[in-house]
C-alpha cells in the first residue's frame, strides 16, 4: 500500500523542485492545492525552523498525513542578514518574485560586487500526525548580481550566482540546482528520515 506524504505548499516551483527530489520513494504526494479551502500558516516565527514547523504540524493535524515543510530565505551580509525569514515577503505580503528581487537590488546598489556574498538556508520539517517532529537543513553561498541572469527557478534564483558554476540559479537546470541547493541539500536529509519512518510503519 502506498503512503501519502503531504507538501505543505502551494508553490509550484518549489512543488516541481520537491517532487524531483521525492522521485523513486513509495509514496503518494499531495500538496496544499489538493486542499484549495485549507488555511495556510500563518509564517509569524522568527527563525526559519519555527516557520517550517509551524507548517508541518498544521498540515499533519489538517489532513491527518505525514507532512513535509520548509522554510527558505535569503541572508544577505551586507543586510546584517536580510531578507532572512521574510524573503518571500521582502516587497510586501503579496509574494511578488520581482518586486523582492528589486527591492534587494536596490538596497544593494552602492554595495560592491565583493561585498555582496549571500546565503541560502533551507530548513525542512517532518511531522506526523500524532506530534513527533523531525528537522533537515541546507546552506548555500553565492554573491548577489546586479541583474537578472537566466530564465529558470523562481524566487531570487535569477540574481543568487554561483562562483564556482559561474551560474545563477535560474541558470541551472533542476537536476543541477538540487545537487547544491539549500533545498537539495535539506530535502535530502529529509528523504533519509522518510525512508526510515516508512520503514518503521511512519
Amino acid at each position: 500500500m502506498t503512503a501519502k506524504l503531504l507538501m505543505a505548499t502551494r508553490n509550484k516551483g518549489k512543488e516541481l523542485e520537491l517532487r524531483s527530489l521525492l522521485a523513486g520513494l513509495p509514496l503518494e504526494i499531495m500538496t496544499l492545492n489538493d486542499w484549495p479551502d485549507l488555511p495556510e500558516a500563518m509564517e509569524d516565527q522568527p527563525t526559519f525552523l519555527g516557520n517550517a514547523t509551524q507548517k508541518a504540524l498544521l498540515g499533519a493535524q489538517q489532513t491527518g498525513l505525514i507532512t513535509l515543510a520548509d522554510d527558505s530565505g535569503l541572508e544577505v551580509a551586507a543586510l546584517g542578514g536580510l531578507p532572512g525569514v521574510r524573503s518571500a515577503r521582502f516587497a510586501g505580503e503579496e509574494r511578488n518574485d520581482r518586486r523582492n528581487n528589486m527591492k534587494l537590488l536596490s538596497l544593494l546598489k552602492d554595495i560592491p560586487l565583493s561585498q555582496r556574498t549571500a546565503q541560502f538556508v533551507c530548513v525542512a520539517v517532518i511531522a506526523t500526525p500524532d506530534g513527533k517532529i523531525y528537522s533537515a537543513e541546507g546552506r548555500c553561498t553565492g554573491i548577489i548580481v546586479s541583474e537578472f541572469q537566466g530564465k529558470g527557478g523562481f524566487g531570487y534564483d535569477p540574481i543568487f550566482y554561483v562562483p564556482g558554476l559561474h551560474k545563477t540559479f535560474a541558470q541551472l537546470d533542476l537536476e543541477e540546482k538540487n545537487r547544491i541547493s539549500h533545498r537539495g541539500q535539506a530535502l535530502r536529509e529529509a528523504v533519509t528520515i522518510i525512508r526510515t519512518r516508512l520503514s518503521h510503519g511512519c
